[in-house]
């Protein structure tokens, strides 16, 4: 984390934010790295993809709202993916949706949208750009290295071009929050001065880790890996198995597991970042749009707990998530119990303990270190997790230091 980091109290309020991966790749429905696992050529990606696409039902007024719906802060919308196609109308090619396919500024709404909503603004934007003369191919599988490039002069060109992007969105659109850069990118890419450039452009902004330093925010992929206490950190993750929008993949995950992913992040002190990956014409699939709402009502009936929540010091239990907020722990059942729970972490006195949806109240006794809770309700389809909230007699503290993840949860 840069010494000079700006105020991240919004991003820790969150805890949760919408990823949206959206371009032409959405026409042909096989996820958003179809150009280059297909190793299509530039003219049939145009002729095929990028002609074809519409937007004919972009509404991103609805996008927010669904964020809304499901209990999310901030959203992060795909500026530029790796095909090089901007959502806006950039001075820096003719490969943008202003003059193909939708033939209209996309990213304009969107920022519209998310302000009125009362949203946090992020911009995703990848470095690479597979079909731009001087990138050296659209079918690398890893990043280019130094050698890969045509020339010196082509590398500095292409870093001029990213740089010349980057300060489009920094100017045009006003205030952004989160600038969220993509792809391992390599160091003859990695650009301190850019870095610098748009902290003057955006003094409040948060930038993430996959440029180089400084950054604000530590982010993970398809994994959650908490960073190290003190830094702030997101993991990224997807409904089903693809970022960009594919018309097979029928693999999503339940409501149950997306709030298992929430509150594994939650009690590190870290944001889940879930994807959703709109259909060409801009509608989001039915079902990654039921699955939010599902988590949307679970964090509405738990209300209290996410919001700035701390890093638990407690260590990983097989029945229960537990993350702390002040003088509160919040015990997250993940199975059916019983009605019983044995909980033997908790230093401190425990002075009240209610079911968090409801507010009934729980049979509880300590006894030596040992903490039986009784009356817990079994988890329904609507409630897959329960939530207990425990008042305790001071900042919650474990009976033995939190020094490893071996215990498994």
């Amino acid at each position: 984390m840069s010494p000079t980091s700006p105020d991240a109290t919004w991003f820790h309020e969150a805890r949760f934010g919408m990823f949206i991966h959206w371009g032409a790749y959405a026409v042909a429905g096989r996820g958003e790295w179809v150009a280059c696992r297909e190793r299509i050529p530039a003219e049939e990606y145009h002729r095929q993809y990028v002609d074809q696409w519409r937007a004919e039902q972009y509404d991103p007024t609805a996008w927010c709202q669904l964020a809304r719906d499901a209990g999310m802060g901030y959203v992060v919308l795909t500026t530029r993916h790796h095909d090089g196609f901007a959502l806006w109308p950039t001075e820096t090619s003719d490969r943008h949706a202003g003059c193909c396919g939708p033939r209209r500024d996309l990213l304009g709404p969107y920022v519209e949208a998310v302000r009125s909503a009362g949203l946090r603004l992020g911009f995703y934007y990848s470095p690479a750009d597979w079909y731009h003369p001087d990138y050296p191919g659209a079918h690398f599988r890893d990043w280019p290295r130094r050698e890969d490039w045509a020339s010196l002069s082509a590398r500095y060109r292409f870093q001029e071009y990213v740089s010349a992007q980057v300060r489009e969105l920094c100017t045009r659109y006003g205030k952004i929050d989160l600038f969220w850069w993509d792809g391992t990118v390599p160091h003859d890419l990695q650009n301190p001065h850019l870095q610098s450039e748009i902290r003057a452009l955006q003094p409040d902004i948060l930038i993430n880790d996959r440029n180089c330093p400084p950054y604000d925010i530590k982010v993970c992929e398809q994994a959650i890996v908490a960073a190290p206490p003190g830094q702030a950190w997101e993991a990224c993750m997807t409904l089903n198995g693809h970022w960009g929008y594919c018309a097979g993949d029928e693999d999503w995950k339940s409501p149950k597991e997306v709030i298992r992913m929430l509150l594994t992040c939650a009690k590190d002190a870290g944001n889940l970042l879930l994807n959703v990956g709109p259909r060409a014409d801009g509608t989001i699939p039915e079902r990654s749009a039921e699955i939010l709402r599902a988590v949307g009502g679970w964090l509405r009936r738990n209300d209290g707990f996410l919001s700035g929540c701390e890093r638990s010091p407690f260590a990983s239990h097989p029945q229960l998530i537990a993350t702390v907020k002040g003088d509160r722990v919040y015990l997250h059942i993940r199975h059916d119990t019983g009605g019983k729970v044995c909980w033997a972490e908790l230093a401190n006195r425990c002075l009240s303990a209610r079911v968090l949806a409801t507010g009934q109240p729980l049979t509880f006794r300590q006894e030596a270190g040992r903490l039986f809770l009784e009356g817990i309700p079994a988890p329904t389809t609507d409630d897959p997790i329960i939530t207990i909230e425990l008042t305790t007699d001071g900042k919650p503290t474990p009976i033995t230091p939190r020094t490893t993840f071996w215990i498994p949860g």
